[in-house]
């Protein structure tokens, strides 16, 4: 199992949008072709307010670049971009990091049954 980390940094006053694009159609597309997101975080304190931040959860790179390149070319992303851009672009840059356990990674759910 791995893990991929994105950053989308948004330009000035976008981030809703983006929210929004994923709240009305990435999502929905992710669900239909199988694309599992972990959790979304935006910063509260921090260096940039701009940021969306996702995780995803593959079982392997191959699974990823499969299901992505899917995902970039299905008409219904491209179709949820365009129209969700059609005022102007939303994202000035994005971050991917594929992500690895470590030797000593517990799982949180662990803990507690190990007695902490």
């Amino acid at each position: 199992m791995i893990h991929e980390m994105r950053i989308y940094t948004c330009l000035p006053g976008k981030l809703p949008a983006l929210q929004e694009r994923f709240e009305t159609a990435t999502l929905a597309i992710w669900d239909r072709l199988g694309i599992r997101p972990l959790g979304f975080w935006t910063t509260m304190i921090g260096p940039s307010s701009y940021d969306l931040i996702y995780f995803l959860e593959w079982q392997s790179l191959e699974e990823r670049e499969r299901k992505w390149s899917e995902f970039l070319a299905d008409p219904a992303w491209k179709e949820a971009r365009a129209k969700s851009e059609a005022p102007g672009q939303i994202v000035a840059n994005i971050a991917s990091s594929i992500l690895q356990p470590t030797g000593f990674f517990r799982p949180l759910s662990s803990i507690g049954a190990a007695g902490g």
